[in-house]
């Protein structure tokens, strides 16, 4: 397999402009580069969660499996030529929603991201994957990329909040609404 990346140090994005692997340049704020620094980030999170599973864990290696989809979801971003098809992937997603799911009390109120180190970074990651739709919805109306890559996001974010709920160890703090104000305060 070639280098994919010889250098690291180019200089060629010091004035604000990158290129993409249609070998065209790009000011650094732009639709794509936003959505792949997004997709980064979100990579990113998943990895540093990942850093935090227990060796043993059932769902680290789909986890990694995840991070390898996300690179595939950024290069057809970077070509510009996307027909990346998630279908297939999104489905899988839902079967690992559906048992990691099985396991878990059905929800009576919102649940407060935190609880333990772990359940915190799921719902980092379940953010930060959120973000990543977002983005890639702005860049969708450009024409750039599919739609499918849209619902495979968002089924990633799905997966990644019932990943912190797994990972709550049975404590989760929920939302505690403000239902009346003392007008004394």
């Amino acid at each position: 397999m070639p280098n994919r990346i010889n250098r690291v140090t180019t200089r060629t994005g010091d004035d604000g402009q990158t290129s993409l692997a249609d070998g065209k340049r790009y000011p650094k704020e732009h639709e794509r580069m936003e959505l792949i620094g997004t997709l980064d980030e979100a990579n990113c999170a998943v990895g540093v969660l990942i850093a935090n599973l227990d060796a043993n864990c059932p769902f680290r290696a789909f986890l990694t499996t995840v991070q390898s989809r996300l690179f595939d979801v950024g290069a057809s971003v970077a070509t510009g030529t996307s027909h990346l098809d998630c279908t297939d992937e999104t489905t899988v997603v839902e079967q690992q929603i559906a048992l990691l799911n099985e396991e878990l009390e059905p929800l009576q109120e919102f649940v407060l991201p935190g609880g333990n180190t772990v359940c915190a970074l799921a719902h980092l990651a379940r953010a930060t994957m959120r973000r990543a739709e977002r983005t890639f919805w702005r860049a969708k109306m450009t024409g750039l990329i599919e739609a499918g890559t849209g619902a495979y996001l968002n089924r990633l974010s799905d997966y990644l909040f019932v990943v912190a709920r797994t990972t709550a160890d049975g404590i989760e703090q929920t939302w505690q609404p403000l239902t009346s104000r003392d007008p004394t305060r």
